[in-house]
């Protein structure tokens, strides 16, 4: 089965796009970057509560759909990495695509979150981390990941995931 698509849910510093990385390697997969896709777009000053508005996630939903929509339907799988901190975004991309899915919540504990921020060339700052860290982790979603983990352990749970369906 090759007709699926990934959501890759998880605070910042988690590890998401690494992970991502290397599973659209592995997978010979295509990704859409949320983030990117809500820079790109000019979608970021739209806010509500704080954050970045539930509208504008829906926009970048919106955007990507349809390229997904084509990927999947010519068999090539799709991953879709972001911090997905309205619950409403992940269903609103489950409800627009109508095929099999799944949805892994990337967890590490937010000191290691900000750690990893830290590294990064330009970091979003401590502040940033633990506000988003605060809203992504709000809610359960899809399968639990160890984010502490290597890349490959990660990885290797996801992909032993995909294949007992």
């Amino acid at each position: 089965m090759t007709d699926y698509f990934i959501i890759i849910h998880g605070p910042l510093g988690c590890g998401k796009t690494t992970v991502v990385n290397a599973l659209v390697k592995k997978l010979g997969a295509k990704c859409f970057h949320v983030d990117g896709v809500l820079e790109e777009h000019r979608l970021t000053n739209d806010r509500e509560d704080g954050y970045i508005s539930q509208k504008s996630f829906l926009k970048v939903n919106e955007i990507i759909v349809p390229v997904a929509m084509k990927l999947l339907n010519d068999g090539v799988p799709v991953i879709f990495d972001g911090n997905f901190y309205w619950k409403s975004q992940i269903e609103d991309l489950i409800n627009r695509l109508d095929f099999p899915h799944y949805v892994f919540t990337l967890k590490a504990p937010v000191e290691v979150c900000i750690a990893r921020d830290k590294q990064r060339t330009t970091p979003h700052g401590t502040d940033a981390v633990r506000a988003v860290y605060d809203k992504t982790m709000g809610f359960e979603y899809g399968i639990a990941i160890d984010a502490t983990q290597s890349t490959n352990e990660c990885m290797s749970e996801i992909i032993s995931c995909l294949s007992q369906t």
